[in-house]
């Protein structure tokens, strides 16, 4: 009889290997932005990351984080409030090696936001939910920094490589994670609209708050900050879990949101009733004291997007590598290579203009903040919103194994449109761009000084950057065709990155497509007279 059920033809599972060094231009980007001095050190450090997220055992604990949702236990058994969110054991492992690899400490170490930043997309890659609570946690510090006294309190335990897991007082613990509250029921982004109200408990900036927040990221940490409408106007409050006579605070989780994806990580519904709070920064600037917070978790659902697109572009690759079909392999197949190149691209540019925003964060001159006020919202715009078409196309390069959940890409796809929503979705993300460019020239203007260094080295870009002036001469009437500027501003700054750092096959190919119109509706869609085989053995996931 026929052996009907002998497995051939597949390929292998993409796993034992450094995700770090098998991603080239993960590498360069790296080593583009370092002083030489710390490459050794810090690519060292990429590698063990790496080869932990590429193991087995790692995997298979992002597998089960997302099998095994968190739970929500508001009450003990005797019936006592707690408002506790239980996990999985293996949530735990992948969140404590993310505080352990130094994904909260980036404000305390040399080249902290680029090492950071590849380190990111690594985790990202294995789990994309206990990127929430390690992102939240790293962009506390810049807002607490308004407050030099809380800042001494509590930067030390944010920015800790210690993962204290369970509710006790902050100063009893090595180390702790932070969650954020805006968004309420009845305004969303519009934070302004915010009804929680806070109380002047006395005048050393405590409080009383109640209210309630629609959305709270990452319940389950040991403070928060929060907006709510003091006697001054809105204001930014630091929410402690437990007290410091370890006594819990009054935080009343809800509910736990049913999520499409991001479904190891807990978001909830909370509620204040007189809800001890500590006031960050002055009355009526909460908005302007929590928006370092909230710049720096976009950029990380920028490298979020990287982290997924590479992810998924490498399954594809490694996929086809493999796979044969019609008297060949698929990598090999014209149209094929087509859309893997094409896929690619978008990876590639995602990725470099991630590592580009954080090197900028390390700088910390006035000529790379003014940078960042325009170039992040404007990336977290575009390559967030290019994240879910790239994974989908990825996907369908498995054919109907892409579409079983034990392949991962299914888990890869939910994840997709998290980071467009997270923070802002689209149209406040390009309002954000009108608002740097109207009344903060000096952002245009660090901004063209960026794409300016690539001029002259191709007149695909150069076109584009002409065609880009003659829009930004004319801003009448600009929020109607705000979105269609923010992607023409985010391309010139991937094109002009890719010219000046990516080999010519892979700028020519982006720069042809991207800016020079010579592109499909589609991925798969580029000029055939590309060395595509060249893009796509770049983007190939070997060590």
């Amino acid at each position: 009889m026929a052996a009907t059920h002998t497995v051939t033809n597949q390929a292998p599972p993409l796993v034992g290997y450094d995700v770090f060094a098998a991603d080239r231009v993960l590498v360069e980007a790296v080593e583009r932005h370092l002083d030489p001095a710390l490459v050794d050190e810090v690519r060292d450090e990429l590698s063990g990351l790496g080869r932990s997220a590429g193991s087995a055992q790692v995997q298979e604990w992002g597998a089960q984080a997302n099998e095994y949702p968190p739970r929500l236990r508001t009450h003990d058994r005797y019936g006592n409030r707690i408002d506790e969110v239980e996990f999985h054991p293996a949530w735990h492992r992948l969140l404590g090696k993310g505080v352990g690899a130094g994904l909260t400490a980036a404000w305390t170490r040399p080249a902290g936001h680029v090492r950071r930043a590849a380190a990111f997309v690594l985790w990202s890659q294995v789990e994309a939910g206990n990127g929430c609570p390690l992102s939240m946690t790293h962009a506390a510090v810049p807002a607490l920094r308004t407050d030099p006294a809380l800042a001494a309190e509590w930067e030390p335990r944010l920015t800790s490589t210690i993962y204290d897991r369970g509710l006790r007082p902050a100063a009893q613990k090595a180390g702790v994670l932070f969650g954020m509250g805006m968004t309420e029921k009845q305004g969303g982004s519009d934070v302004r609209a915010n009804t929680t109200e806070a109380r002047p408990l006395a005048e050393d900036g405590t409080y009383e708050l109640k209210g309630h927040k629609w959305f709270c990221s990452a319940p389950m940490s040991d403070g928060f900050l929060v907006l709510a409408q003091a006697p001054g106007g809105l204001t930014c409050f630091l929410v402690p879990r437990v007290l410091e006579d370890g006594a819990r605070n009054v935080f009343l989780i809800q509910r736990l949101k049913d999520k499409l994806g991001n479904r190891s990580n807990a978001s909830g519904e909370v509620e204040f009733d007189g809800t001890w709070a500590r006031r960050v920064g002055d009355e009526g600037r909460g908005v302007r004291t929590i928006i370092e917070m909230v710049a720096a978790t976009r950029l990380d659902c920028v490298l979020g997007s990287a982290a997924l697109m590479r992810q998924a572009v490498a399954q594809a690759i490694h996929h086809c590598t493999y796979r044969e079909a019609f008297g060949g392999r698929l990598v090999d197949k014209p149209l094929m290579r087509n859309v893997l190149a094409d896929l690619a691209l978008e990876s590639e540019a995602a990725t470099a203009l991630g590592l580009r925003l954080a090197a900028a964060y390390d700088d910390g001159g006035e000529q790379e903040r003014a940078f960042l006020r325009l170039a992040v919202p404007a990336a977290k715009y575009w390559v967030t919103k290019r994240c879910t078409p790239v994974v989908a196309e990825a996907l369908e390069c498995l054919g109907g194994n892409g579409y079983v959940e034990e392949w991962g890409m299914a888990r890869l796809l939910r994840e997709s449109p998290l980071n467009s929503i997270w923070e802002g979705a689209g149209n406040v993300q390009a309002l954000d761009v009108l608002r740097a460019l109207q009344p903060e020239p000096d952002a245009l203007n660090a901004y063209l000084q960026e794409v300016g260094r690539a001029r002259g080295a191709d007149h695909r870009l150069d076109g584009a950057i002409k065609n880009l002036l003659a829009e930004l001469a004319d801003l009448e009437g600009v929020e109607a065709r705000a979105r269609r500027l923010v992607e023409r501003i985010a391309l010139v700054l991937q094109g002009a990155l890719l010219v000046r750092y990516a080999p010519p096959e892979v700028a020519d190919a982006f720069c042809g497509s991207r800016l020079g119109g010579d592109w499909g509706s589609a991925f798969g869609t580029l000029p055939h007279s590309l060395d595509l085989a060249t893009v796509v053995e770049r983007a190939r996931p070997v060590g």
